[in-house]
């Protein structure tokens, strides 16, 4: 086996195992201030990745001290944020500019 070809065999079983270390994917939708679901489940002591989808024409920004977070979307479009690891219990948030409306918690189990 020439070393071009023991390289090539070695990319490729990397690129086979790293799916396997990818963080879950949880959606996050801002729609009329709120958020969609407002609560989110996600597992304990797993690092998760947050895509927040911002349908509304205007900006908010996802807050939560609990979370030690905060993201700015703006309208129309999507953001990416991670939490985790996290032990299990309830870690709340809010939209920094529609606080009244957009509340939600993430429960992790």
């Amino acid at each position: 086996m020439n070393n071009l070809t023991g390289y090539s065999l070695f990319i490729l079983a990397l690129l086979a195992v790293i799916p396997a270390f990818a963080a879950p994917i949880v959606e996050l939708e801002i729609r009329d201030h709120l958020f969609y679901p407002a609560e989110l489940e996600i597992p304990v002591d797993t690092k998760v990745k947050l895509v927040i989808i911002n349908n509304d024409a205007t900006a908010e920004e996802f807050e939560s001290f609990e979370l030690n977070r905060e993201k700015v979307t703006p309208g129309m479009s999507k953001g990416i944020l991670f939490i985790g690891p996290l032990p299990a219990g309830e870690y709340p948030f809010f939209g920094e500019f529609f606080p009244n409306t957009a509340q939600g918690k993430v429960i992790v189990k």
